[in-house]
């Protein structure tokens, strides 16, 4: 349990660390007008279309960060995913059907994820289309591994709830 948390601090101050970071590296979508069109989905969504910097969501600081500075959102993407499964481990440690669930739904997250981003035009979005479908797939993995494995932990048969 005391090691959960340390990992879980730990990933904790990675994703706020690489936020900052991607946030920063995307504030360069400011400078670069010919990318408005195509980098600037929050933005076209609230007020239409981009015709000065002041218009341009914070959101799309990540968007254009992910497409073409991929190397911090990616940490943020693999850290915020990490927290999530720690998450949900420390939620239902004792109840590993409902642990295999969890899984399942982030996995069902994960394949609407590469569903929105496909296909993709960038190395960033290729990055993160291959990411989120092999996690997508383990994730289902590990729930039939867990669901269907009748052994508890350190070989003892338990209930589920």
């Amino acid at each position: 349990m005391f090691w959960v948390l340390i990992q879980l601090g730990i990933f904790i101050i990675l994703l706020v660390i690489s936020t900052f970071a991607t946030w920063y590296e995307g504030s360069a979508i400011l400078d670069n007008p010919w990318h408005w069109e195509n980098s600037t989905p929050f933005s076209h969504f609230f007020s239409g279309e981009v015709q000065n910097p002041n218009q341009i969501s914070q959101f799309d600081h990540f968007v254009y960060a992910a497409k073409f500075e991929p190397t911090f959102p990616f940490l943020m993407m693999i850290s915020a995913l990490y927290t999530i499964i720690l998450i949900g481990y420390l939620a239902y440690r004792r109840y590993k059907k409902r642990f295999a669930c969890y899984l399942f739904f982030l996995s069902v997250f994960l394949f609407k994820f590469t569903y929105l981003i496909f296909p993709p035009e960038t190395v960033g979005g290729n990055l993160f289309f291959y990411f989120c479908l092999t996690c997508g797939i383990l994730c289902i993995g590990m729930t039939v591994i867990i669901y269907l494995n009748p052994v508890g932990r350190l070989g003892k048969k338990h209930y589920n709830k």
